[in-house]
């Protein structure tokens, strides 16, 4: 006796190399099988999911949810599980002073599966600017948090910004890569500052300091320490670092994506490995708004459904270093699921820079399954819910 049965869906998990109509059948919050026509007797509640879509639990690798704490924190749920997704790593809301917080007050009231990068600055992003001096860093209580808290943590986080970078130059980043070397964790880098005072250059010699599994996040954003150079060409330095097994990650956030820029990273060869949102409560109502909008702009950049999906599963999981649990409807895997619509319609995208894309296709939540348990979502970002704007007549 099956606890839940998925009827009818289509099925698509890249991990698995599954498109294909079928039921989702789950007992004890794991995954049973995944084939056509289950007996819906055979299960204590059906859900008829045909014509929707049916993923592995999506994952957003790029998010803030320390409400409270960070001026912008917003609550977990009502970005992941209120919102199609089931798992999310906080990326440096959080540091060694202030990341016991998240494990008392915050992991206990969430249904969300939550990860996390801690800051290399000391109180993380609890202060903006987080890092003005050498005093704002204490490696020895970064390397001991991320170091006790390792599965939870998945890393460490450093942000390439002014005025972090004007005030220690290459200690900050290379005092990062010290944290995850020793503990045997992954760094992850945000790159890329509109207001940006440092140098230009600095991307190039940060890049080959990278080993494989550490993350560059905002690969797409179009300022200053950005992947593309003066002439808006790509840095030889971007495209050493992913054949080396360096992750490249979108983080959409408030200011770190261009469509323009997009176009011209990925025809010159740096396809990101993971879809993320950088989501806090300012961005999710101004700019980024969901994650399954974060899908939409994909699908209007020109990527396949099918890609777009494994962006959003198995790529993702693998950038965090989770693929071993997360990712996948493989029978016997926690019964983490999304429920999708993929929407007709003409509708209109935008990024950061002021820029707008028209589509025909919108990525809409219908239910997500986390553990087993069935999750409805809320009304959404905007005022008529999920979808992105209409096309003006």
């Amino acid at each position: 006796m099956y606890d839940l049965l998925l009827k009818h869906g289509r099925v698509i998990d890249p991990a698995q190399r599954l498109n294909r109509v079928a039921d989702v059948a789950v007992e004890g919050g794991r995954i049973s099988l995944v084939r056509p026509n289950v007996n819906g007797a055979e299960a204590g509640r059906v859900i008829d999911v045909k014509g929707k879509l049916v993923t592995p639990g999506l994952i957003d690798p790029h998010v803030h949810i320390y409400e409270g704490v960070t001026p912008f924190g917003i609550d977990a749920d009502t970005v992941d599980v209120r919102a199609g997704v089931t798992t999310v790593a906080d990326a440096g809301s959080s540091g060694p002073y202030t990341f016991g917080g998240i494990p008392k007050y915050i992991l206990p009231k969430t249904a969300t599966d939550l990860f996390l990068f801690v800051n290399i600055a000391r109180v993380g992003m609890a202060m903006n600017p987080e890092i003005e001096s050498i005093r704002d860093i204490d490696l020895d209580a970064a390397i001991q948090v991320v170091g006790e808290n390792k599965g939870l943590v998945r890393g460490v986080k450093a942000r390439i910004v002014s005025p972090n970078v004007d005030a220690l130059g290459m200690e900050m980043p290379r005092m990062a890569l010290r944290v995850a070397r020793e503990t045997g964790t992954r760094a992850m880098f945000h790159i890329g500052h509109r207001a940006g005072n440092y140098s230009a250059e600095f991307i190039r010699e940060l890049l080959p300091l990278l080993a494989p599994g550490d993350i560059i996040t905002h690969v797409y954003c179009d300022h200053v320490g950005g992947v593309l150079d003066a002439s808006r060409k790509l840095i030889p330095e971007a495209r050493e670092a992913l054949a080396r097994g360096v992750f490249m990650d979108v983080g959409f956030g408030q200011t770190h994506f261009g469509f323009d820029a997009a176009r011209r990273i990925i025809d010159q060869g740096v396809v990101a490995h993971s879809i993320s949102s950088d989501i806090t409560g300012v961005g999710r109502r101004t700019t980024v708004h969901s994650f399954v909008e974060m899908m939409t702009r994909f699908l209007a950049l020109g990527f396949s459904l099918e890609e777009v999906m494994a962006m959003s599963t198995v790529n993702a999981a693998r950038v965090l270093g989770i693929e071993a649990t997360h990712g996948s409807l493989a029978p016997g895997r926690r019964a983490d699921i999304s429920v999708l619509d993929l929407r007709d319609g003409e509708w209109t995208v935008e990024d950061t820079e002021g820029a707008s894309m028209k589509t025909g296709k919108a990525v809409v939540p219908v239910l997500t399954v986390k553990g087993g348990h069935v999750f409805s979502p809320e009304w959404g970002p905007h005022p008529w819910g999920w979808t992105p704007n209409l096309q003006p007549e």
